[in-house]
C-alpha cells in the first residue's frame, strides 16, 4: 500500500500506524499557491519558477525544486503499478488538491484509491485541522480508509483539472470546491495589518494567517508577498535582502 501525505510533518505523525510493507510518499508541494498550468508537464519550469521567488535570496538549506517534477513523474507511473493507494487529508486547501490530484493520476485505472479523511469538513480559521495538526490518539481512531468511489473519484479528478487549466495565484477550499483568485485580496490583508510605524514584519504576517480562511498561507509565501509590495512601494522592509523574516521590520510607506 502507498501512503501519500502533503508533508513531512504529516507523514511522520503517519508512519508509527502503519503496517510492515507499506511506503509512504510526501508529496511537499503546496499546491493552494502560484501557477499550475505545468504542474503535469516535467521538469514543471514555471511552478519551479514560482517557488525560486518565493523562496528567499540566502535561506538555507535551499530546497530542490526539481522534486516538483519527480512528483509529477512518479504521479504519471502510479496507475502502472500494482499497489493500492491511500492519501491522507485534512482541511487545507493544499490536502485537498492533493487528494483531487491523486484521483486524477488513478481515473480509468484498476489501482483502488482509499482516503483517511482526518479534517473537520470547514476550512475556516479555528475550524480546521490538517493531518499534522491531530494528536497521535486521534489520529489513529481517524485511521479507517474508506474507498473511494467512482463517481467521488471522476467528481475529484474533473476538479483537479479544472483548477490545473485556471491556474490562478491562489486556491482556497470553500464548502468542498477550490476557489481561484488573484494576489489583490492577501496584499490587501498583508498591508491593513502594517501599520504607519515600524513594527514586527512577522507580527503583520501572523495576524493575516489567524484571519485566511479556505488556506493555510505559509510564514515563506507571505514573506515573499511582503518583498513584492515593498517592491511596488506600497509597504517598506527594513531589509528586503534579509533572509530571515524574524529579523525584518514592516511599516506602510507614506
Amino acid at each position: 500500500m502507498w501512503h501519500i501525505t502533503c508533508g513531512d510533518l504529516a507523514a511522520e505523525s503517519i508512519r508509527p500506524l502503519l503496517a510492515d510493507g507499506s511506503e509512504v510518499r510526501v508529496l511537499r508541494d503546496d499546491l493552494a499557491v502560484g501557477p499550475l498550468a505545468d504542474v503535469e508537464s516535467p521538469p514543471c519550469r514555471m511552478r519551479m519558477g514560482f517557488w525560486e521567488a518565493v523562496w528567499p535570496a540566502g535561506l538555507e538549506p535551499r530546497p530542490d525544486f526539481s522534486g516538483i517534477g519527480a512528483d509529477a513523474e512518479w504521479l504519471a507511473r502510479l496507475p502502472g503499478q500494482s499497489r493500492q493507494v491511500t492519501v491522507w487529508h485534512g482541511d487545507s486547501a493544499s490536502e485537498q488538491l492533493m487528494l483531487a490530484r491523486v484521483a486524477a493520476a488513478l481515473e480509468g485505472s484498476s489501482i483502488a484509491l482509499h482516503e483517511v479523511a482526518c479534517g473537520t469538513g470547514d476550512s475556516r480559521v479555528g475550524m480546521r485541522m490538517a493531518v499534522s495538526m491531530q494528536a497521535p490518539d486521534a489520529l489513529a481512531a481517524l485511521y479507517q480508509p474508506r474507498l473511494v468511489a467512482p463517481e467521488r473519484l471522476v467528481e475529484l479528478a474533473g476538479q483537479w483539472r479544472a483548477t490545473v487549466r485556471e491556474s490562478a495565484a491562489i486556491r482556497r477550499w470553500v464548502e468542498g470546491r477550490f476557489v481561484g483568485e488573484d494576489q489583490s485580496r492577501i496584499d490587501g490583508e498583508l498591508v491593513a495589518a502594517c501599520g504607519d510605524d515600524w513594527m514586527p514584519l512577522a507580527r503583520a504576517m501572523a495576524e493575516v494567517m489567524g484571519h485566511c480562511d479556505g488556506f493555510f498561507p505559509t510564514d515563506l509565501y507571505l514573506y515573499w508577498r511582503a518583498r513584492e509590495l515593498a517592491r511596488r512601494g506600497v509597504i517598506r522592509l527594513s531589509d528586503v535582502a534579509e533572509a530571515e523574516y524574524s529579523k525584518v521590520q514592516v511599516r506602510r510607506s507614506s
